[in-house]
């Protein structure tokens, strides 16, 4: 029974531009420029933690808002849930589906399973987060209920159109804002720095520093901002029906500039689009941000989406500081500058900048209001010898800014009118007495009242004129969804009487609603709340058991170390003939081999992945390690479905009870818990009965970046180095780019810990360096003892994730 809107999605026809609103000001610039709708976060399970955010009240009173004028609102709960975070999860989904949001958008398992198993009120999003990249993980989302897939950045228009075929699930896509180097969902590189995930919504950017290769300094791993506004009849014709801004960090200047920019092309004749869009990039050269790239859109190997020698700041660079003083700069302003601009200072050193408002300006020994381009200006900063020479300075917003407080903003959105409930209304006239019997969700009411009647000489009793009396909801907030009245007699009732029952009839049943809607909102919640796990009895511990990951098939003979139970190795799908061969070798040994999928499996190899799965099957494996929502239907129609052993890899994100079940309703039978965890949260985890069994990877590298984005003269025989010195290999392979750090994680030496928790099986990753190699012996040799390697990092576990 939830309040959520009714008005027009988005279409092939007519797209949704979908606007960000990090603050309730930022909410105001989209609704004031033509979004159509709007997402935004909570306090708690946003991807953008450290944006301002709104509070249920402030959500309650936009939707209000929203709803009146005809648009959405969607919420983000697009982070990764710790097992001690499900009780306030399951309270914010109860909350969200009692308030009426459009979607929420989600990336944790524990999610979906939630909110399609208590919470049915809810519109499920898929979050590109979740790297929705083929057709076969969009097919899947629509299986699992889902009504919305945001897609991958990393597609082509070609692909998307391909896509769009196969399914007909509604597509979102971005088309402006920052991008992310790596696949969404699967960057560990600020985790691995500091704890600080980005699947938590904490990310530090560490892409956007600068780097060294080879003694040349580079910002090797940030990427311009995309903007597509010259591709939009493109993205609608490949079936794209939401178009999405990013920038939930972003002022409510940026989202005034940027939605206005595309409303105005959205909204262009195909005759004036061209003009509109002159106009539009025009505008959008002072929303401060990077420079422009279309991404992935025209193609998979896109030449300036990632250009070293380009600054990863956003902002208009304005020039460098030629003197420093305690507390002001001097520099030479390549545009208008004016008090009241806001400047970043970026230092050389690349660590993290800092803004403020210029609150008074000078030209030479006078102040000025403004100065323009190609002005020596002397800036005094709230600072004292904060900045150096050299230091870079950008303009981040100016004084034409969108400003209005937050408590300007509520007070706009309490006068906005409450949401009318949709109700349906039945009327008879029987004896005397208008019979009524209204239903609004699962709550009917029947009433009959004592009428006075006459005989119609004219305009009798019907249908029109009880829809007018009945449209009205006076103080309750209804509306009339549709009214049936059957065989009126031709009689008048006096107004006076019918606008008395409907009043008393009216305020009966908006009464009995919102005791209705609180009722159902305690028996979802109490319900979700039954379903969470709870701590089972500490058990014996079992043997340990050994899998080593393996980089290729030369290595099998692994097989022959007792103390090695299974091995993983990878499924690479246009190498069909070695994979037959090698699976020739395994005959006596198939029970111990899991084949591990390609995380990324675009949809010009997934039949090859698919065909590989049924050779592999008919030959007798039945182990299989799944990466990715796209990888469940490889396995549709295989013979001897019932004898597959299925595991789902760290990809998958199991970092909560809710999460492992899930993977078991999609029948999984092994989990592998994800490595940026904690010592506390698996502890946690480890305590829930989930119904499946769980592996822990101990040792291995860690991806901590996967992209499609190739990077120019940057090889994996010389690392790429950080100003702290860290060192970080980049591998290019099947399309792809991974960066890894030189250091391995490792849980080796926290291994009695680990079985005291209940963990049982243990994953050794040695596909980077070789079983055998004198590096995969000292591994294993320090696994065998419990002992720490050297060189090596334990990730998160021993502080915690944010």
């Amino acid at each position: 029974m939830s309040r959520s809107s009714t008005s027009r999605r988005g279409s092939e026809s007519r797209p949704e531009l979908l606007s960000p609103a990090g603050s309730l000001e930022a909410f105001f610039a989209a609704m004031e420029n033509g979004a159509d709708a709007v997402y935004c976060g909570l306090p708690e399970f946003s991807a953008r933690a450290k944006a301002k955010n709104v509070t249920f009240d402030d959500l309650d009173h936009m939707l209000d808002y929203a709803h009146e004028r005809g648009r959405r609102i969607y919420v983000t709960l697009n982070t990764l849930i710790k097992e001690a975070e499900l009780p306030t999860l399951v309270r914010t989904l109860a909350d969200l589906e009692h308030l009426g949001v459009d979607a929420v958008i989600v990336q944790d398992a524990a999610v979906w399973r939630l909110a399609r198993a208590h919470f049915p009120g809810l519109r499920l999003h898929a979050s590109t987060q979740m790297t929705i990249h083929n057709a076969a993980g969009v097919r899947t989302l629509e299986k699992l209920g889902f009504s919305r897939a945001v897609l991958a950045r990393e597609l082509t228009l070609e692909e998307i159109a391909a896509l769009r075929k196969q399914t007909r699930l509604e597509l979102e896509h971005f088309v402006h804002g920052a991008l992310c180097f790596s696949f969404s969902g699967q960057c560990y590189f600020s985790s691995w720095l500091g704890g600080q995930s980005g699947n938590r919504g904490r990310c530090a950017q560490p892409c956007r520093r600068r780097y060294r290769y080879q003694q040349q300094q580079g910002y090797y791993f940030s990427p311009n901002d995309l903007c597509a506004i010259d591709l939009l009849p493109d993205l609608i014709a490949a079936g794209v029906g939401s178009l999405k801004i990013e920038g939930r960090m972003k002022s409510a200047e940026y989202v005034a500039a940027v939605v206005g920019a595309y409303r105005q092309v959205i909204d262009a004749a195909p005759a004036q689009r061209k003009d509109a869009v002159r106009e539009a990039k025009q505008a959008l050269k002072l929303s401060f941000g990077r420079l422009p790239t279309r991404g992935f859109l025209t193609g998979p190997r896109p030449t300036d989406i990632a250009v070293p020698s380009v600054k990863g700041a956003t902002g208009r660079f304005l020039g460098e500081i030629s003197a420093a003083g305690r507390s002001s700069i001097s520099f030479k302003t390549r545009d208008a500058l004016h008090v009241g601009d806001r400047l970043r200072v970026q230092p050389r050193s690349d660590q993290a900048g800092t803004a403020f408002t210029v609150k008074t300006l000078n030209v030479g020994r006078r102040s000025a209001k403004q100065a323009p381009g190609g002005t020596l200006v002397n800036v005094p900063s709230p600072f004292e010898n904060r900045f150096k020479k050299g230091d870079a300075v950008f303009k981040v917003s100016s004084r034409k800014a969108f400003t209005l407080s937050d408590a300007a903003c509520r007070r706009r959105l309490k006068g906005a009118a409450p949401r009318p409930l949709p109700i349906s209304l039945s009327v008879r006239l029987q004896n005397g007495q208008l019979q009524l019997k209204a239903q609004s969700g699962e709550v009917t009411l029947e009433r009959s009242f004592d009428v006075s009647s006459f005989a119609a000489h004219k305009n009798p009793l019907n249908t029109e004129t009880l829809k007018e009396v009945f449209a009205r909801g006076g103080d309750t907030p209804l509306e009339l969804a549709e009214l049936h009245a059957a065989d009126l007699p031709p009689v008048v009732i006096p107004p006076r009487e019918l606008k008395e029952i409907r009043r008393t009839f009216y305020g009966e049943l908006g009464g009995l609603i919102a005791r209705g809607r609180e009722q159902q909102r305690r028996a979802h919640l109490e319900q979700a709340q039954a379903a969470l796990l709870p701590e089972k009895q500490a058990a014996a511990a079992k043997d340990a058991r050994l899998t080593v990951a393996l980089g290729s098939l030369r290595d099998l003979h692994l097989l022959n170390d007792p103390t090695v139970d299974r091995i993983i190795v990878p499924l690479v799908p246009h190498r069909a003939a070695d994979i037959a061969a090698g699976a020739a070798k395994l005959r006596n040994r198939r029970e111990q081999v899991i084949w591990d999928l390609p995380f990324i499996l675009f949809d010009t190899t997934w039949q090859q992945a698919r065909d590989a799965v049924r050779a592999l099957v008919s030959a007798g494996f039945h182990s299989f390690r799944l990466n990715n929502l796209g990888h469940f239907e490889l396995f549709d129609g295989v013979r001897e479905r019932e004898a597959l052993k299925l595991t789902a890899g760290y990809r998958l994100f199991s970092l909560n009870s809710q999460a492992a079940s899930a993977w078991k309703d999609l029948g999984v039978g092994e989990v592998t818990l994800y490595p940026e965890d904690d010592r506390e949260n698996l502890a946690a985890l480890l305590r829930r009965d989930t119904g499946v069994e769980t592996a822990i990877t101990v040792h291995g590298q860690i991806p901590l970046i996967t992209s499609r984005i190739h990077i120019r003269g940057v090889r994996s025989d010389r690392p790429v180095v950080s100003d702290r010195d860290e060192k970080y290999i980049v591998q290019s392979r099947g399309g792809l780019t991974t960066i890894s750090s030189e250091t391995d994680f490792s849980l080796i030496g926290h291994l009695a810990e680990l079985r005291a928790m209940g963990a049982d099986r243990f994953v050794v990753d040695l596909a980077h360096v070789g079983a055998f190699s004198p590096r995969g012996k000292q591994i294993l040799a320090a696994y065998a003892e419990d002992r720490p390697p050297a060189q090596t990092s334990s990730f998160n576990f021993e502080r915690e994730l944010v």
